[in-house]
């Protein structure tokens, strides 16, 4: 047994949890470390009092009723100066007196960090008026210590929550933390009760939190106000693809494959980006059916086992998901919506509970993934059902050796000469090798330690990368996804040599022979052309082999596939409410204006789409015009109407694809629901008018 301990922190905390976590995988800081490295070496243990031993009679957590949840000692401060996101204004303790406070430690390209976010979410509900937890980012890779990229990774997440960007390690050295996730409790009157490393956190953090709650309410201390938060998402602007992660460019019938990561669903077009189909209902959750009903869960990986059949990584439902694209169907092949911690299970895939599958493909029968949760390769054998482990201890490190010895590093990405597999090594920032043979081995051709991490080229053992997350082999190189340096480098497998191959030394979006890119997840070649999926910035972009111009795919969306609304589904754009009207009685009309901001224009490769109704009888609409759907509308629009003495609203559901001016490839979609009250009085106005001004967006 580990246990792991605040070795920097002299607070006597209480044991409130000795538990074995059966997933309690976590990873060690980066280097130099603030505190004593701990390596990951599978299921973790405990939460141990920094002064006092654990009492051997009697290891397991008391009755909530016989035991206190009061901590003894303060929780140190939070620095001035971080950067706060999710809040209008830097966070105190002190401020927060009366709340059950959690602090998650995390870094975010961490898988295990991203595996309690479900766990944290349920928590924040289950105690939505007594805890308040806290993100305290602390970087592991230099990407990630940017505000900005923090601020996208809560956007992908979708964290309702606080977080703080600590990262100079201040608030993680005042805590004693040691790996990623931690968490810290502190209660209501602002002392520590203790910590715990690893995955599997909602049992006894559920338990604890409520017995805290349940003893400060007896004294009259619990503060149920709500806390003010400022979400990033407000600023959010919606995009035609968000967050794509993975795709596949099908040369042989012309079909380009987005993981359309953020929006739960799978974009289909040809190689020139005319939208063929929607495959899911946008709908995070693990459901099988039609193209209409079947749902996905932030997918990524994809590979065509034939014209037909499509294989997908659905990674936060913990699945492998296959497309009938004859037949328009999603079914389950192997996962059960459970995420478990087991370097050794095989079965019957549907009845094999998986680990956040990354990366999957298609090669001599059998589709390989990369099942980046529990650091391995696995199989899925389509013939059998089976789902086995093909490589990889299960130990997060960069070890060669035989298959079943070697270690990997949250494997992301998948390619392969026919002899061999290539791995995206993400956490080593490493190109890995597995032979197909099963008797073969694990060895590396780039990357040299979980912590050996930068933007150096070279050859062999000088090569740094910073967490690859995509590699596709052209025949002789390997060009990678450098997703966290925003470059796509060549590495040549034999001489293990390494070149910056397109992009900058900055994140951004620029077509061109001097692209940049901004956090690259996905690879797919078709002759000539490289298709990337550039997840941050919510677009795939298409690179000549040979000239290095790279362009942004345009989405060209004439049937109005990728804004298709299911019938049952929430409203979830915009909802704006206008100043009342006076209108005259008689004959008159409603005028539609949209102010688009200075160097936009409204985009004519997709159609405007508007759809009115009434509350009372005031109003009548022309029925022939209240739905309406436009390619390259000119505004004002306008729709005939009779109004009547009385009151009433009229609402107008629009959606609007907009461009830049000088790049139609950057597009943006702005859903709006407008009321407008009406009084239709004698002395009126001859129109009801109608104005939308959309702001600039921030991407």
């Amino acid at each position: 047994m580990r246990l792991l301990k605040l070795s920097r922190l002299n607070l006597p905390l209480l044991l409130f949890i000795t538990l074995l976590v059966a997933c309690g995988q976590t990873e060690s800081p980066t280097s130099p470390p603030p505190t004593e490295a701990v390596t990951s070496e599978g299921p973790q243990e405990g939460i141990e009092d920094a002064d006092a031993p654990v009492p051997a009679e009697d290891p397991e957590i008391t009755p909530a009723q016989t035991r206190s949840f009061a901590g003894r000692v303060p929780a140190p401060e939070f620095p001035a100066g971080l950067d706060w996101l999710n809040v209008d204004q830097p966070l105190s303790l002190a401020d927060l007196r009366g709340k059950v406070v959690l602090l998650d430690f995390w870094t975010y390209g961490c898988i295990n960090c991203v595996h309690i976010i479900p766990d944290l979410k349920k928590l924040e509900a289950k105690y939505a008026d007594e805890l308040v937890v806290i993100g305290v980012h602390s970087a592991k890779f230099e990407n990630e210590a940017e505000t900005e990229n923090i601020r996208r990774i809560i956007l992908r997440y979708e964290l309702e929550h606080p977080v703080v960007n600590d990262n100079r390690f201040e608030i993680w050295n005042a805590y004693g933390a040691r790996a990623w996730p931690t968490l810290v409790l502190i209660d209501p009157e602002g002392n520590v009760l203790g910590y715990h490393s690893g995955e599997g956190i909602y049992a006894p953090f559920d338990e604890v939190i409520g017995g805290m709650v349940a003893q400060f309410d007896e004294l009259g201390i619990i503060d149920r106000t709500p806390l003010e938060l400022k979400l990033e998402r407000e600023d959010m602007v919606e995009s035609p693809l968000r967050f794509p992660g993975k795709v596949l460019a099908d040369a042989d019938n012309q079909r380009l494959f987005i993981a359309d990561s953020n929006h739960n669903r799978l974009v289909v077009s040809d190689l020139e980006g005319r939208v063929l189909d929607v495959i899911g209902d946008g709908r995070a959750r693990l459901q099988d059916g039609d193209y209409e009903t079947a749902s996905f869960f932030r997918p990524q990986g994809l590979t065509l086992a034939d014209a037909d059949t499509l294989y997908v990584a659905d990674t936060e439902n913990h699945a492998i998901r296959r497309v009938n694209l004859a037949a328009r169907t999603v079914e389950t092949v192997a996962g059960t919506g459970q995420q478990v911690f087991n370097p050794r299970a095989s079965g019957y895939g549907p009845d094999t509970p998986l680990n956040s599958p990354w990366d999957v493909l298609y090669e001599d029968e059998r589709v390989y993934i990369a099942m980046a949760g529990q650091h391995q390769i696995w199989v899925y054998h389509p013939e059998t059902g089976a789902v086995y482990v093909h490589a990889g201890s299960g130990a997060e490190e960069l070890r060669d050796g035989r298959l079943d010895r070697a270690g990997l590093n949250q494997p992301s990405g998948l390619a392969s000469d026919g002899q061999r597999l290539f791995i995206a090594d993400s956490e080593a920032s490493a190109i890995r090798t597995a032979d197909l043979d099963p008797n073969g081995e694990l060895g590396t051709i780039v990357g040299t330690g979980l912590f050996d991490f930068g933007d150096v080229d070279g050859r062999g053992d000088e090569v740094r990368l910073q967490h690859p997350l995509g590699v596709v082999f052209d025949g002789q190189n390997l060009l990678v996804a450098d997703t966290y340096n925003s470059k796509i480098k060549l590495v040549d497998p034999a001489s293990r040599e390494s070149t910056t191959f397109l992009g900058d030394d900055e994140a951004g979006w620029r077509d061109g022979e001097e692209a940049l890119f901004d956090e690259p997840g996905g690879l797919s070649l078709a002759g000539d052309q490289l298709f990337i999926a550039d997840t941050n910035n919510h677009v795939v972009r298409v690179a000549d082999l040979t000239s290095k111009e790279v362009s942004t795919l345009v989405l060209v969306d004439m049937d109005g596939l990728l804004t298709r609304r299911r019938a049952d589904s929430p409203y979830t754009g915009k909802a704006v409410t206008l100043d009342d009207q006076t209108i005259a009685a008689g004959t008159g009309q409603v005028r539609l204006e949209i102010i688009l901001p200075e160097g936009y224009k409204v985009n004519d490769l997709a159609p405007f789409s508007m759809s009115w109704t009434t509350a009372g009888d005031a109003v009548s609409l022309a029925t022939a015009e209240v739905q309406q759907t436009i390619i390259a509308p000119t505004f004002p629009l306008t729709v005939p109407a009779e109004f009547s003495p009385g009151q009433d609203t009229v609402t107008g559901d629009l959606i609007i694809y907009y461009c830049e001016a000088e790049a139609q490839s950057l597009c943006f979609i702005e859903r709006v629901q407008l009321t407008a009250p009406v009084t239709v009085a004698a002395d009126g106005a001859e129109a009801l008018l109608v104005t939308h001004t959309i702001p600039v967006p921030e991407r």
